[in-house]
Parts: structure tokens; C-alpha cells; sequence
């Protein structure tokens, strides 16, 4: 379908790198600022923070894994 469909694939790991980067330190600030108050209803700052910092944290791997396989595919 795409012809160069190496460089899409890249962007959405660079994507997914930047995102989990985003939220990891939104969870550092929410843990550290919100504290044990309430978050919007969701549950307290300490729960959705260290939630943001775990998902942060995969998201950020995962990018990595990615961008490593995707820059070792070579053209065929």
C-alpha cells in the first residue's frame, strides 16, 4: 500500500517514545503536586500519578524497541 512504509512506522515509534516521556513526567507532577487530593473524580493524585509513570515508562521502552527494529530493517 505505502511505498516507504519504514518511515511511518518510525514516526509512530518516535510517537510513542515522546508520549510515554510526557507521561512519565506528568506523573512525577501530579504525584508531587495533586498529592492525596481528589484528581478531577478520577481517584487520588497518588494513583493516576504512579498509573502515568508506569504507562509513561512502557510507552517509552516500547518507542525504543521499536525505533531499534524498525532503524535495523534494511532496504530489501
Amino acid at each position: 500500500m505505502f511505498k516507504d512504509t519504514g518511515l511511518v512506522l518510525a514516526i509512530c515509534a518516535f510517537a510513542l517514545y515522546i508520549i510515554g516521556g510526557l507521561a512519565t513526567f506528568s506523573g512525577v507532577g501530579i504525584v508531587f503536586l495533586v498529592g492525596k487530593n481528589d484528581l478531577f473524580g478520577w481517584g487520588q493524585g497518588t494513583g493516576i500519578g504512579y498509573l502515568f509513570i508506569c504507562v509513561g515508562l512502557c510507552l517509552s521502552i516500547f518507542g525504543v524497541l521499536f525505533m531499534r527494529v524498525f532503524r535495523n530493517r534494511g532496504p530489501r
